[in-house]
């Protein structure tokens, strides 16, 4: 900058002369283009230049308060997921241990009634056993009962003779025919 200012003081350090010349020192003429051209670019220039700097500025800015808006979003819905995450692990554990206390009630309804049914099979065995043991002695107690009605009759028909049998015939005749009139 400082260039361009003794630049400008040389300019208006020249002699006048009066008439239009050509300046032959190519170093003094460019070093006055160059001046004059950078003097319009920065007077017509700084204008475009801020306003093309400050949109870029606008736009960056738009840029980052955008990304920030998204990362609070992207943040919440972060949160918002691993909220849900914990109540599903939550409903997880609940439905396991559901359905491990589900199985282990199944498990012991199923050796209540396994355990009842051995129960009532050996009832059963048992009641089984002792109608076949009452049977088996009905049956013994019939075969006695048989043997000594048959042993009885037996020796009742080689000691009574017809005459004693008819006796005892009447004396249980006599017997029934009192009972009937004590009615």
């Amino acid at each position: 900058m400082k260039n361009v200012t003794h630049s400008f003081v040389f300019l208006a350090h020249w002699p006048s002369a009066g008439s239009f010349g050509l300046n032959t020192n190519i170093l003094a003429t460019n070093l006055i283009n160059l001046t004059v051209v950078v003097g319009v670019l920065i007077f017509f220039g700084k204008g475009v230049l801020k306003d093309l700097l400050d949109n870029r500025k606008q736009r960056i800015l738009s840029t980052i308060r955008n990304s920030e808006e998204l990362r609070r979003g992207t943040i919440e819905k972060l949160e918002k997921a691993r909220i849900r995450l914990q109540k599903v692990e939550l409903e997880a554990d609940e439905y396991r241990m559901n359905g491990y206390s589900d199985i282990e009630r199944e498990k012991a309804n199923l050796i209540n009634a396994t355990s009842i049914s051995l129960e009532q099979l050996e009832k059963s065995k048992n009641e089984t056993l002792y109608f076949e043991k009452q049977r088996a002695m009905n049956q013994v107690r019939q075969r006695v009962f048989q043997q000594a009605v048959q042993g009885a009759l037996g020796t009742l028909n080689s000691c009574l003779n017809t005459e004693l049998h008819f006796r005892t015939i009447r004396a249980n005749i006599g017997i029934l025919g009192s009972m009937e009139w004590k009615r």
